[in-house]
Order: structure tokens, then C-alpha cells, then sequence
């Protein structure tokens, strides 16, 4: 075979072809020479292996991750670009601009809840023991003395903050650690509902503040992302609502404050046999639910002699209708934004003295 003269790997003039035919048969008895590649050679790495097996395995789950997007864009754009430098630039724009969902992780707050339930088991447990309300009182006042010196010397000098914090940080939520603990406020409340409210409308107050308060907080977390939030102010009445409240808490803590109300007075209260119940089965709105004071005696009288026969307040109806009212009240209440007041104070105050009031205003027109 002859070698064209002008054939890139002939060395010499064309008066050598003879010698030159000779060696290129011996060669043809060894291996062939490698070609020489003039575009750039595409490596097979591990990181390439790695990506398309995951790839793979991806497509086989059916679950494709933001991070596992982005990998395959950096993939696909390196086989575009051939290994040409610009791919680095491209791939870190790509990653610039790619939008990332960062989901927010949940506080449940765990401890603290079990803590604020335990209360409400606690006050159901004093109830029908017939526990003293009056020892009751003299023992969170007791209490008040230690946690109110204790939280000053946490909030002012910080060897004591260290310590009080790996002993009961558990409890407190990353607000209060700069400011006072809502324990305290949880105990004043406590304090005011049970030494100013008749005992069943106390024992209410606090089960509204230990059980409705808790079911606001976890249903308000699990689903306030999926319900609107509240309006700014109450229809009506102007009453400023707090901006952080959805309707998830509203609804959670409307339903417990009202399942609260209908069981303690439709079946804890009458099983205990407490004295001078708020309402009974046989009579309605009782004892110190009743308003005798000199305008409702008046109001009454009034309407009796207008041929007015007055409502039911017994019976289901009279007690749904309590019901539905206390825990209306309840979700309100507690959505209520009143600047720096803690909720754990002012819960259990205005839910308590709801309920209290729309019960003596009832008693105007009960028969």
C-alpha cells in the first residue's frame, strides 16, 4: 500500500517511500497507535456515577427534592458546555436564582403544656374534694413570695439566670427569659378569679385558662397556616384582636371554653353537690348567678308587670344556649390583644367575668 505524499504523518521526500512502506508493514503487526483527540475528553468520575445512579433511584421513588433538582440542572449543564470553564459561572447563577423553601420548625412547647393541663386536672381534683378555696388562696400567695423575689434576681444578675434556666427553662417560653415569667401571671390570675368570683364561675375561669388557652396554642400551630387570620378589631364592638391569631385558635378555643361550661355545670357541679351552684337542671340560673342587685330586681319587676312570662334558662336548652355564649366569650377573650398584659392573666379574669355577667342577664328574663 502507498502513502499519499501528502499525508500528515509522511516525513521524508517521496524518493524514500520504499523504506518508509517497509516499516509502516512491520507496524501493522503491533497494537494501533491511540488517536489523538482535539475536542476535550469527557471523564467519567465518581461524583458522575454517584449522580446518575441517585438519579435514578430519585426517579424510582417518585420524590424529587429542591437540592436533587438543582443537582441535575448542574449535570445537565455540564454535558451542555463540554467542560468549556463557563459552567461554574452559570450553575452558581442558576443556584442564585432557584427559589428554596425553607419550612419554619414548630415550637409545640411541650412541657409547658403538659404543665398548664395539669393545673385544670389539679383545680377538678380541689373541686371535688371540697378543698378550701380560702387555703387554696393562702398557698399560691405562699408561692407568690418565693417566684416574684426569684424571677428579680434572674432578670438581674446572670450567674442566678444560669442556674434558674437549666432548672426550669423548660417551662418558659424564649420571650419571657428577657422579661417576667408568665407563671407569676398565671398564679395572680388564679389568685383574683378565686377570691372576687363565686367558686363555680372560678373553677370555670381556670379550666378555661389551663384546657382552652393550651387547645388555642396547639391547634392554632398545627393549622393557623391553613385558616385566615383574624380581623384587626371585632365587628361591632371595636375590640382589638391580636394580629399573631387564626382562626384554627379562635374556633379551638371557642369549642373547649363551651364543652367546659356544659359539662361542669351539666354534670361535674350536680355530681359534686357543691353549694350554691351558678345553675341547676331544676331552676336555671341560681344562687349567685342571679343578679339581686336594685337594677335587676327593678328590670325584672318591670317586665313582670308588662305580662313579660320570662325564658327557660334550664334544662338543654338553657344550658346549651350558656354554653355556646361562655365559649364565644372564651375565643374572644383570648385572641384579645391588650398590649403587654399576659394572656395568662387576663384569661381567666375576662372569660370568668364574662360568663359571671351574662349569666345575671339572663336572670332579668328567666322565668
Amino acid at each position: 500500500m502507498t502513502i499519499p505524499p501528502n499525508d500528515a504523518f509522511t516525513l521524508t521526500s517521496h524518493s524514500d517511500s520504499a523504506p518508509l512502506r517497509s516499516s509502516r508493514s512491520r507496524s501493522l503487526t503491533r497494537s494501533p497507535s491511540p488517536k489523538i483527540a482535539f475536542m476535550p475528553s469527557q471523564h467519567v468520575t465518581n461524583n458522575d456515577v454517584k449522580r446518575r445512579s441517585s438519579r435514578r433511584q430519585r426517579k424510582s421513588s417518585g420524590f424529587v427534592s429542591e437540592s436533587a433538582k438543582l443537582a441535575d440542572v448542574d449535570e445537565a449543564l455540564e454535558r451542555a458546555l463540554n467542560g468549556n470553564g463557563h459552567a461554574n459561572g452559570i450553575i452558581h447563577h442558576v443556584k442564585t436564582i432557584a427559589p428554596t423553601t425553607q419550612v419554619k420548625k414548630i415550637d409545640w412547647e411541650i412541657p409547658r403544656k403538659v404543665f398548664h393541663s395539669s393545673i385544670g386536672l389539679l383545680t377538678i381534683y380541689l373541686y371535688t374534694s371540697h378543698g378550701s378555696p380560702q387555703r387554696t388562696i393562702i398557698a399560691l400567695s405562699s408561692s407568690l413570695l418565693i417566684m416574684v423575689p426569684a424571677d428579680i434576681l434572674r432578670l438581674n444578675y446572670p450567674p442566678f439566670e444560669r442556674t434558674y434556666e437549666a432548672v426550669l427553662g423548660f417551662l418558659m417560653r424564649e420571650s419571657e427569659k428577657n422579661h417576667s415569667n408568665g407563671s407569676i401571671w398565671f398564679t395572680l390570675g388564679v389568685l383574683f378569679v378565686l377570691a372576687l368570683y363565686p367558686l363555680d364561675v372560678a373553677v370555670m375561669s381556670i379550666l378555661i385558662l389551663s384546657w382552652a388557652d393550651t387547645a388555642a396554642s396547639t391547634f392554632g400551630r398545627l393549622w393557623g397556616s391553613r385558616t385566615p387570620p383574624l380581623p384587626p378589631r371585632i365587628p361591632i364592638l371595636g375590640l382589638p384582636l391580636a394580629p399573631r391569631k387564626s382562626l384554627a385558635g379562635f374556633l379551638a378555643a371557642s369549642i373547649t371554653g363551651a364543652a367546659i361550661v356544659f359539662s361542669f355545670c351539666g354534670w361535674l357541679a350536680p355530681a359534686v353537690g357543691g353549694v350554691n351552684p351558678v345553675w341547676d337542671w331544676t331552676h336555671g340560673v341560681s344562687g349567685p348567678g342571679v343578679d339581686t342587685s336594685s337594677l335587676g330586681q327593678s328590670v325584672k319587676a318591670t317586665l313582670h308587670d308588662a305580662g313579660f312570662a320570662g325564658l327557660p334558662t334550664s334544662g338543654w336548652v338553657g344550658l346549651t344556649v350558656i354554653s355556646i355564649v361562655s365559649g364565644v366569650v372564651t375565643g374572644i377573650t383570648e385572641a384579645l390583644d391588650l398590649g403587654n398584659l399576659d394572656d395568662n392573666l387576663t384569661l381567666p379574669i375576662l372569660s370568668g367575668g364574662f360568663i359571671w355577667g351574662f349569666l345575671k342577664l339572663i336572670s332579668w328574663f328567666s322565668s
